[in-house]
């Protein structure tokens, strides 16, 4: 389940990329604020390490995890053009957006 401060359930589905913006990820979180800290800071490993994923550029929130599974899978299987454009609706400038993340 995934719930915030308010105890309303909410997950995000939300897309990585490096400094260059020349890679990106798409993943699913019942937290997204501590799934990006664990990106920034190389807590897993694997895709993200090896690209250096560490910048949050775009994620949707949503009331449950298979709704944020299925965004997900339908994301993953766009054109990178698509998920360039849809990054650049809500951040045109590909700014990290976990700057503004609720602490």
């Amino acid at each position: 389940m995934c719930y915030n401060q308010n105890m309303k359930k909410t997950c995000a589905v939300y897309i990585m990329t490096n400094y260059k913006n020349t890679t990106l990820y798409i993943g699913v979180t019942s937290n997204l604020q501590r799934r990006v800290w664990e990106h920034k800071n190389k807590v897993v490993k694997g895709f993200t390490e090896k690209y250096n994923i560490n910048k949050l550029v775009y994620y949707e929130i949503t009331d449950s995890i298979e709704s944020a599974i299925i965004r997900e899978k339908q994301l993953k299987n766009w054109h990178r053009d698509w998920k360039i454009n849809l990054i650049k609706e809500i951040n045109p400038e590909f700014k990290d957006l976990s700057l503004d993340l609720e602490q």
